[in-house]
């Protein structure tokens, strides 16, 4: 007897037992194809709760961490919301259904084209995507009233302080790359103020100006 093939109502259903309460973000991820934002040949396990390799030592962050992350900046619909590390573009379609519009920034100019490709297949217009060193964030669109992180450091870059408006809020996994505390913060008088740890994970390096060394990062 063949499976039952999986579709989106199994990776909301997924996500409601992983602690998802927005009916909002529920229902974006009900109407937005994750099959249609990941390679080709892994489309048929795109609603199962796992991340996705996609080159240059790079993955897709896992539905359900993108959707605690997502949830933690308590988007209401009217929000300039600034995301950094594109990927192929599933979390950015999220964000774009969530938010009033979206300013992406992606280092890698390869993952950049094919995001920007699957984000124009579905629809998604209210979407600036940029191609750059995410790590200094994007001032001529700044100020954002949440801030969205998908790649690991030791602390919060100061330009993504300096672009966050004041109770706006900004979620990034801390740590040396490989093993995080995705920490949500919020912007006050003083600067960032822990809110909440989300969970513990694993992110690839926040590479740039302000995060780590360029190393491995291929930006032709």
């Amino acid at each position: 007897m063949k499976s039952k093939p999986v579709g989106p109502e199994d990776l909301v259903r997924t996500l409601r037992t992983a602690g998802i309460r927005d009916e909002r973000l529920l229902d974006a991820v009900r109407t937005t194809p994750r099959a249609r934002f990941v390679p080709a040949e892994q489309a048929y396990a795109a609603y199962l709760d796992v991340p996705f390799a996609i080159g240059q030592g790079q993955v897709t962050t896992q539905p359900s961490l993108s959707a605690a992350m997502i949830e933690s900046l308590g988007l209401q619909g009217s929000e300039h919301v600034l995301e950094v590390g594109t990927g192929l573009g599933f979390q950015t379609a999220l964000l774009a259904r969530m938010a009033a519009d979206v300013v992406s920034i992606e280092l890698r100019p390869d993952l950049a084209a094919r995001a920007r490709d699957h984000l124009a297949r579905q629809g998604v217009r209210n979407v600036d995507l940029r191609v750059g060193d995410g790590s200094g964030g994007v001032p001529d669109r700044a100020p954002y009233d949440a801030v969205v992180v998908s790649a690991a450091f030791l602390e919060v870059p100061a330009p993504l302080v300096a672009q966050l408006r004041p109770a706006g809020r900004l979620v990034q996994p801390i740590g040396p790359g490989g093993d995080e505390q995705v920490v949500c913060f919020e912007r006050t008088a003083s600067g960032l103020k822990r809110v909440r740890v989300l969970t513990s994970a694993r992110f690839v390096r926040l590479q740039g100006r302000y995060g780590f060394p360029w190393a491995e990062a291929d930006t032709s």
